[in-house]
């Protein structure tokens, strides 16, 4: 099967299709996705600025960072679930879409950067864990991190604004005035334009 093959069937899914219908569905999906993401960039920020020694100073890096991170992984593992249901509701144009192309690959450099991290500073963490810095390479990594997530939250939001198909489309019998109807003139009549 190839890509378009793929995508089309993620499209076709009871489920995608349940998301896509619904009224609610999506804005609420994508409401919960925004949630978790504050979380993970809310964390993160604590951790990074830890290891920048701007922040959380007086606590051993190792201590924040067990405070912290089970919920940083747990609200990414919430972000990602969120993200792919509603990437399924429009898998063909989400795909080929620059900005969510932009940012899968800041999200899979991010991951690269923590990957770099455990593999180096996290190796000697014992020997700095008090100090009120890392070592420059922590901190490299601190900045790389507060900046790529910046970035893909950003590209996130674009994501939304670049194409009108990235939205759940209305219901074709509801009418928008009739959600949000205009308050009514003199005796109960409509507003007419005012000059």
């Amino acid at each position: 099967m190839d890509m378009g093959g793929f995508l089309a069937l993620l499209e076709s899914s009871k489920l995608a299709t349940g998301i896509r219908d619904s009224l609610y569905l999506f804005p609420l999906i994508e409401s919960f996705h925004v949630l978790g993401l504050t979380v993970v960039f809310g964390t993160t920020v604590i951790v990074d600025l830890r290891l920048l020694g701007i922040a959380s100073i007086r606590r051993p890096f190792t201590r924040v960072t067990s405070d912290i991170l089970r919920w940083t992984w747990a609200a990414f593992g919430w972000t990602a679930t969120t993200g792919m249901l509603m990437f399924i509701t429009n898998a063909n144009v989400y795909y080929h879409n620059f900005f969510f192309r932009t940012k899968m690959a800041l999200l899979a450099l991010a991951g690269l950067n923590v990957l770099i991290f455990e593999l180096t500073s996290a190796r000697t963490v014992d020997r700095w864990h008090k100090d009120t810095a890392a070592p420059l390479a922590g901190r490299a990594a601190a900045v790389v991190s507060l900046l790529l997530w910046i970035m893909i939250i950003f590209m996130g939001r674009w994501i939304g604004f670049s194409t009108s198909q990235s939205k759940a489309p209305l219901d074709p019998g509801v009418n928008v005035d009739d959600l949000f109807p205009a308050p009514p003139g003199e005796n109960g009549a409509p507003r007419g334009p005012t000059k």
